[in-house]
């Protein structure tokens, strides 16, 4: 589609952006690249596929560099920028930009809605006294664990954790996956619909996730920010999973053992320093929300939670 290029707008000259690109590619190939080398081995990871399966977004897409909703794109000595070719971007010129008005006919209510859940996460103080007991939830009085390994104390001893603290997960996404003895131990029953209204920057899961709302704004979400995100969903799942019920060390992860005093300690100090990274990030991606739909400020603006799946 063509469209004229706003003149206000900078233009990244053709011996600018391909570095940038590349740099990109570099930067996800450190994960992406051993994922698809797993997956053609047919060799699972407990921790890691994770950030492949249950996130939607395909290596090939999270290795796509795009510039932002603001920027545009000269030609190089290639010709013109590959984004030619890709949806939501206009060419005039060989200089191509993201089509703003044709990326919210199709995407503004998720826009609307991810800008509302993020605005209302980071109006929230943070709580951190979870303890990541939502992984032990998910296995409470079960048979059958989520992966393939064992439970570092046993059924009977992770059964006994789950009884001996008092579990509060805000997270809906965690919260649907607790075994149905779990579910009425949970201080709050999330749904859904509550998800603006319940969650908290302090949470661990709502941390990864800015990575789901990094890529489901995509391609207005700048490259460098969508990088920035999946690096801290990387770290938190590996904590998240570290402080699980799960025995991780034969995949070299050790135990943060939530059990005991001074792995919650561990786990708090932690969780902390991941609310403080994610409050940053989390700030970003709402001024993209903002400079694709100024009226995006407006606290009146909602949207469909059917788009936070």
């Amino acid at each position: 589609m063509n469209a004229t290029v706003a003149p206000m707008w900078p233009v990244l000259a053709g011996d600018e952006w391909p570095a940038l690109a590349a740099a990109h590619e570099a930067r996800i190939d450190r994960w992406a690249g051993p994922h698809r080398e797993r997956r053609r081995r047919g060799e699972p990871h407990p921790v890691l596929d994770f950030l492949f399966t249950y996130y939607s977004e395909t290596p090939g897409r999270l290795r796509r560099w795009h510039p932002g909703p603001d920027v545009a794109l000269g030609p190089s000595s290639a010709g013109a920028a590959p984004h030619t070719a890709w949806r939501w971007y206009a060419t005039e010129a060989d200089v191509v930009r993201l089509n703003v008005p044709a990326f919210l006919a199709d995407r503004g209510d998720t826009v609307r809605f991810v800008r509302r859940l993020l605005a209302a996460t980071a109006s929230r103080p943070a709580f951190s006294g979870c303890f990541g007991l939502h992984e032990w939830a998910m296995v409470y009085r079960d048979r059958e664990t989520r992966h393939p390994v064992p439970l570092r104390l046993g059924q009977q001893g992770t059964d006994s954790v789950v009884e001996a603290n008092s579990i509060r997960c805000t997270h809906f996404d965690a919260f649907r996956f607790f075994t149905p003895d779990a579910v009425p131990r949970n201080r709050l029953q999330p749904t859904r619909e509550s998800q603006p209204e319940l969650e908290q920057p302090g949470c661990l899961h709502a941390g990864m996730d800015l990575y789901k709302w990094a890529y489901k704004l995509s391609p207005a979400t700048p490259g460098e920010l969508l990088a920035d995100c999946f690096e801290l969903a990387v770290e938190i799942r590996e904590l998240d999973m570290r402080a699980s019920p799960y025995d991780l060390r034969g995949h070299s992860y050790e135990p943060v053992a939530i059990e005991t005093p001074e792995g919650k300690a561990e786990y708090v100090a932690a969780q902390r320093g991941f609310a403080e990274r994610s409050a940053v990030l989390r700030t970003r991606l709402i001024d993209v929300c903002d400079r694709l739909l100024p009226a995006g400020r407006d606290p009146a603006l909602g949207g469909t939670a059917a788009v936070a799946r």
